[in-house]
């Protein structure tokens, strides 16, 4: 009976301590971080949030102990990934990146996701209570990105970029004068101090020179 006890208050208590985990799997993060393209980013991304919802429907096909506590992660994680999605695009469109294939993607993915999160909810399993709060965000972060995804992808750059600059206006609004000091101190080191300037970013490698500055007699390797 006590140890029947301690594992709920375990599974009470395991969204909370899992709460600083990982929502992509190492393997996932890999393949994040190959895909340059910020199109192709997405569309992982939307495939990821698609595994994580075909998970949940699969706990809920059958009543077992433990279930909402993975449910509950599950579909936490999901949000996670979903909120992933409209970064990726944000970041893109404020460096005026073509959108056009990814928004597709998302849009069109997305809402059979919204779909099948609607009828979780509807359906009201019987631990509904344990996951209904990571559930409400998953679908109104869903709905929410499907608009985003629907919107004109020039006045989403414009705003973007817009946000962008007033972020950093306020940052700059917020210097205190000693750090204004520090700043203009270290402008003024880096224009009358040669030896201070950065040097410029080169694609030699340690003790290679360009080819201009080779020994002529030196093979290239």
């Amino acid at each position: 009976m006590k140890f029947q006890l301690l594992l709920c208050a375990f599974l009470a208590a395991a969204p909370v301590f899992a709460a600083d985990r990982d929502f992509l799997t190492s393997d996932e993060a890999d393949q994040i971080r190959e895909a340059q393209d910020p199109n192709l980013r997405m569309k992982l991304y939307v495939h990821f949030a698609k595994q994580r919802l075909d998970q949940v429907k699969q706990l809920l096909a059958k009543e077992k102990a433990g279930r909402s506590a993975l449910i509950h992660d599950l579909l936490e994680d999901y949000t996670n990934i979903i909120d992933a999605i409209d970064t990726v695009s944000d970041d893109a469109l404020k460096h005026r990146k073509d959108l056009t294939a990814g928004m597709t993607v998302v849009h069109d993915g997305e809402k059979p996701l919204l779909a099948d999160l609607q009828k979780i909810q509807d359906s009201n399993p019987k631990d509904l209570g344990r996951y209904e709060f990571v559930l409400k965000q998953a679908i109104d972060g869903t709905a929410d990105s499907i608009e985003l995804a629907g919107a004109d992808l020039g006045k989403r750059s414009a705003e973007a970029l817009a946000k962008e600059d007033k972020e950093k206006k306020d940052r700059a609004a917020m210097a205190t004068p000693t750090e204004e000091k520090e700043k203009k101190a270290e402008a003024e080191k880096q224009a009358n101090d040669p030896a201070a300037r950065r040097k410029p970013p080169t694609l030699y490698k340690p003790g290679e020179k360009p080819a201009d500055q080779q020994n002529p007699q030196q093979s290239p390797k």
